[in-house]
């Protein structure tokens, strides 16, 4: 936890998770380019693999990558990206050796919890897909074809 950094830090994200996406758009609100960079793992073209990894391990939890190619997760990676952005004070409780079991005992909960959220509103408004199946907003009907 405690490390010099090698800016940038690669954030990887599930931008299909509401409460995920709700705290990007805060890091991309504050952060520089050159200090985080942002990674949807949703996005068509995204291989873990070719990293050594996998999408459910990516899924499972946040991921993050340092210039130096070394790697931090879970709360570590909250904690730099929003060291990264800015805001460390507010991620200041992540790195209280006291605080660390509960919060991680938090985070695993919220991990386990995560794909259930689904259902809270997503910040970006899009229609919600799941499959071959979406569920449009009710904002963004589109008035039936005239004949």
């Amino acid at each position: 936890m405690d490390r010099k950094p090698a800016w940038p830090l690669t954030l990887y994200f599930d931008g299909e998770c509401p409460l995920c996406a709700r705290e990007i758009n805060t890091l991309r609100g504050r952060a520089a380019a050159e200090r985080l960079r942002f990674v949807d793992i949703r996005e068509q073209g995204f291989e873990p693999e070719s990293m050594g990894l996998t999408f459910a391990r990516m899924e499972s939890l946040l991921h993050a990558r340092f210039a130096d190619g070394s790697w931090v997760t879970g709360l570590d990676a909250t904690l730099w990206s929003w060291r990264a952005a800015g805001l460390g004070f507010w991620a200041a409780p992540l790195s209280w050796r006291w605080a660390r079991p509960l919060l991680n005992a938090a985070y695993r909960l919220f991990c386990r919890w995560r794909p259930h959220l689904a259902w809270l509103p997503h910040p970006d408004g899009a229609a919600r897909c799941n499959g071959e199946r979406c569920a449009v907003p009710k904002s963004a009907d589109i008035p039936p074809e005239r004949p």
